[in-house]
């Protein structure tokens, strides 16, 4: 298996998370418990519920699974006194294209998603809490398991946590391969034992979550990030962002770089400096032609588009995409956008779950359509037939997963038509379209 980490930091990137992800044997909990590991959680078993919320509110942390909703306001929306029990859910369904960044921190870090869960925990007086991983993450689950097994023995999860009074069990939950079990409602659905089909809402986890009972469900970055928070403090931990979004990110750089891998970046951080210093540039020399900043579901920016952006949530939605996980594709002067398309919209067919009927027709049909202008086997009417069906499959589905397929098809016919058009010529498309081009120098 290929590294996601090279052997040293960028000097570039800004260490939160990842600070004790290269130390020899850093799985074990002897490495975590000798660099600093649940000791945050001990000061958050001597604040109060509201105090450990207004840090991380304080932290402006924004959701790192993809939609950005800032961490602590979705903390407070759980209720203070329920009759039911409160659990805690954590997201490691990491099956976005383009994103790897959740499995690092699972692979080299665990204790640190441990202790991200125990505060919490503590945050909302939960005791219960499941670690949903993606079934193809089966060594993950290996190590999860391994340090779950450590923290259990030695005192860290179950009763009376290091004689606090506090009590909290923890376990891993195995996924079978599904990307829809990504979106929070089907994977709670997962969770219980059912089919995993999204959920109308509301109402939402916060008060009727895993077994109908008030749940927090955050994605494991997000978990991850909240030791640091409680070490340094709320403010200090959003000084390293920018407004409303504090603090660092995980960026999975992938695609036709020299440097591909894992970084962890300050939120606001310049996409230029990102994929000429961090990345290393575009390999072979070549030009950049398309930028995807947050995984495939995103929409695709030119390289013209990208080249000034920082990454973060609102300038990214300024320029009508995303920051989504983080999972930035790079794609150069020669890829085909056509198959690009098309091989995005397999994904997203064969994943629908086919619970509504935009989403299982619409992803089909955009599928075949696809598959005729890559062969160019078609007529330019196919190419606006597209651009339609995409577009009348937006807020139309059950969950996210059709806005998912059609908002990067939108964007690549609206943006590359002229490919679409080259391939119905049968002429070459890899260096058509000139203008969207954008030199990179290492």
């Amino acid at each position: 298996m290929e590294p996601l980490l090279h052997p040293e930091p960028h000097p570039l990137e800004t260490l939160l998370l990842s600070r004790r992800f290269r130390l020899p044997n850093s799985r074990s909990i002897d490495t975590a418990l000798a660099n600093g590991a649940y000791q945050q959680f001990l000061k958050a078993a001597s604040m109060t519920p509201d105090q450990i919320i207004a840090e991380v509110k304080a932290s402006n942390l924004r959701g790192r699974g993809g939609a950005g909703f800032p961490v602590g306001l979705k903390w407070s929306f759980v209720p203070r006194t329920s009759p039911k029990p409160k659990y805690i859910v954590v997201n490691a369904d990491e099956s976005e294209p383009g994103t790897c960044k959740d499995r690092v921190i699972m692979q080299y870090d665990p204790h640190l998603l441990i202790e991200g869960c125990l505060i919490a925990g503590r945050s909302i007086d939960s005791k219960r809490g499941w670690i949903y991983i993606r079934g193809e993450y089966r060594y993950l689950i290996d190590i999860m398991d391994q340090a779950i097994d450590e923290a259990y023995a030695r005192g860290w999860l179950g009763k009376n946590i290091q004689g606090t009074g506090i009590d909290f069990d923890l376990s891993t939950h195995s996924g079978a391969g599904a990307y829809e079990c990504g979106e929070e409602s089907a994977l709670l659905e997962s969770l219980e034992g059912n089919r995993g089909n999204p959920r109308i809402k509301p109402p939402f986890p916060a008060t009727s979550g895993a077994f109908q009972c008030p749940t927090i469900l955050n994605n494991v970055e997000s978990y991850a990030a909240i030791p640091s928070i409680l070490e340094m403090g709320g403010e200090k931990w959003a000084s390293y962002g920018i407004p409303k979004a504090g603090g660092s990110k995980l960026t999975c750089l992938t695609g036709h770089l020299n440097r591909p891998g894992v970084y962890e970046l300050a939120l606001g951080f310049p996409v230029r400096k990102m994929l000429e210093e961090v990345g290393g540039g575009i390999r072979g020399g070549k030009k950049l032609k398309a930028f995807i900043p947050g995984g495939s579901s995103c929409p695709v920016l030119t390289g013209e588009e990208a080249w000034e952006l920082t990454m973060d949530y609102d300038a990214m939605a300024k320029a009508k995409t995303m920051l989504g996980s983080g999972g930035v594709v790079v794609m150069d002067e020669d890829t085909d956008m056509v198959r690009a398309a098309l091989r995005i919209m397999r994904f997203y067919q064969h994943e629908s779950c086919g619970w509504c009927i935009p989403c299982r027709e619409g992803t089909l049909w955009l599928k075949k359509l696809l598959t005729r202008l890559d062969a160019g086997d078609a007529s330019a009417h196919d190419i606006d037939m597209v651009g339609e069906l995409a577009e009348n499959m937006l807020g139309r589905t059950f969950c996210a997963l059709g806005d998912a397929a059609a908002l990067p098809t939108i964007s690549i016919v609206k943006k590359f038509r002229h490919e679409f058009e080259a391939k119905l010529a049968h002429k070459s498309v890899s260096l058509a379209g000139a203008q969207t081009l954008v030199n990179i120098h290492a």
